[in-house]
This record gives C-alpha cells, sequence and structure tokens, in this order.
C-alpha cells in the first residue's frame, strides 16, 4: 500500500468518526477550531482565543474567518461563552448527535 492510499484510509476513518459524533455538517474551519480548542480543553476548563488562533490548525485562517466560524460554533451549541469572563475565553461542549 502507498502513502497515498493509508492517508486515504486515515481520512476515510476520520469521516467515519466524524459522522459517528455529529460533525459532518461543520466546515472545514469550524471542525478544525473544535479540534483545536477539544485538545486545549483537557488542561484548563476554558480555552482563550489568542490561543486557538495560535494553534497549528489555525495557522492558515485567517483572523475573520477564525471569528465567523467561532461565531457558528457558538450558534450551534458546540461552544459557548465563559461566563466568568467578558469576552475571548470558551468553553467546549461535547458534539450533540
Amino acid at each position: 500500500m502507498n502513502d497515498i492510499s493509508k492517508l486515504a484510509e486515515l481520512r476515510k476513518l476520520l469521516l467515519g468518526m466524524e459522522r459517528s459524533l455529529g460533525l459532518e455538517d461543520l466546515s472545514s474551519v469550524e471542525r478544525d477550531i473544535y479540534y483545536a480548542a477539544s485538545e486545549l480543553s483537557k488542561t484548563t476548563p476554558s480555552v482563550r482565543t489568542t490561543v486557538l488562533l495560535n494553534h497549528a490548525l489555525m495557522q492558515d485562517v485567517s483572523r475573520p474567518t477564525f471569528f465567523r466560524a467561532l461565531k457558528s460554533l457558538v450558534g450551534k451549541g458546540y461552544m459557548s461563552q465563559s461566563a466568568t469572563s467578558r469576552r475571548g475565553v470558551y468553553i467546549v461542549h461535547a458534539p450533540q448527535k
């Protein structure tokens, strides 16, 4: 099996996992933000936008696109603004299937 075939198998596996978690309706940027925020929230209960913007998955995402996608994730219930901070701090919620 060549490298591209292996990559295709991994992509199919990821797609199946995204579907089983109910993430298939998110845009690629929304998914990347959600993945990054989920990873970062393993160590703290909330995630700052400044930290999210510096995550490796956000390297090719413009600021306006990032904030539009973040707002969309909040609207869809995947994340919410922290009640204890004024702005720029978010809580990650489990996906709703």
